[in-house]
């Protein structure tokens, strides 16, 4: 099965790449950046051995569609898409916190409100809350964006300003595209028969002015429940049915994998593998409504060098 899980491209006029847990990104005369979505697949901050046909294809167009969906409400550093694996766009200096936002408690937020606490980034949840249940309305619950290999942390709004990470002003237009992009991707999912769980925005600045940055409504930053037998399935206390990448964690966890010390990757077989892709098609298709076209071809590289440069070209 083909996949992309290295790349080595050298564009004429680069000047700096970066290699982060799933997208490369190269930097181009300082002033553009070319985000590789690859096909490598990343659970409890560690990138699994193997890579994901079409992963990065799906991320890359789900991201264009929304970023084009949300630009009215703030610029984004989106120029073009040269390339199905690929977006081009604005260098900005990003704001090292990422902004989640969540509509309701699961996940990690769910296993922490379960062990006894009931405050999340300086957020206070009320007690006799249920897993998988609707907040009266979304919270902000921001982490650090820390250094490849390392985890990102939780921190609070008091923290983020007391660290000078943003100013006060900057800080409330960051929350506030937050929120109103969140509200945007839970109408669009409800169009959908979809439920907008929680999800990250990562923002940056150039010239002075803030953009959104990265992918977003993705089903790698995004996690979604499907409406239909949402308050059934809650009120019987069973597991909803999910539209994200933790049927993956789930996976590696059922496996004894954590992401924690001295644990290994279980064994990914072409089985698994395919499995996986096919799940990520599920997600692409219900999330944008759209039947999805496999790009493939022999030599993915040679496709991306050949679709950028031609691309850089025109500019």
């Amino acid at each position: 099965m083909n996949a992309l899980t290295k790349t080595d491209f050298h564009f004429d006029g680069q000047t700096n790449v970066y290699k982060g847990k799933v997208r490369d990104v190269y930097t181009v005369k300082n002033d553009l950046l070319v985000m590789v979505a690859t096909d490598r697949i990343s659970a409890f901050d560690v990138v699994l051995p193997k890579g994901i046909p079409f992963k990065g294809q799906m991320l890359n167009q789900i991201a264009a569609q929304f970023l084009n969906a949300t630009a009215d409400i703030v610029s984004n550093w989106k120029l073009a898409t040269p390339d199905p694996m690929v977006t081009v766009g604005l260098r900005c200096e990003g704001f090292p916190v990422e902004m989640i936002v969540r509509g309701y408690l699961c996940g990690s937020a769910w296993r922490a409100y379960k062990s006894g606490v009931r405050e999340i980034c300086g957020v206070k949840i009320p007690d006799g809350m249920r897993e998988n249940e609707k907040f009266p309305s979304p919270i902000v619950t921001p982490t650090t964006k820390a250094e490849q290999g390392l985890h990102d942390e939780d921190i609070s709004k008091e923290e983020i300003l007391k660290e000078g990470l943003a100013t006060p002003e900057e800080y409330e237009l960051l929350e506030k595209y937050t929120l109103e992009l969140f509200q945007r991707g839970t109408e669009m999912a409800a169009k959908r028969g979809l439920i907008l769980v929680d999800t990250k925005y990562e923002f940056g600045k150039r010239d002075g002015k803030i953009y959104l940055m990265d992918e977003i409504h993705t089903p790698d930053s995004s996690r979604y429940f499907y409406a239909d037998g949402y308050e059934e399935r809650f009120v019987k206390g069973e597991p909803q049915k999910q539209l994200s990448k933790e049927f993956v964690r789930e996976w590696l966890m059922e496996n004894g994998f954590q992401g924690k010390e001295g644990q290994q990757v279980p064994e990914m077989t072409d089985e698994i593998v395919k499995g996986i892709s096919e799940r990520y098609i599920e997600l692409f298709e219900n999330i944008t409504g759209q039947a999805f076209e496999k790009v493939e071809g022999a030599n993915i590289a040679e496709r991306i060098e050949k679709n950028v440069s031609d691309y850089l070209k025109t500019l």
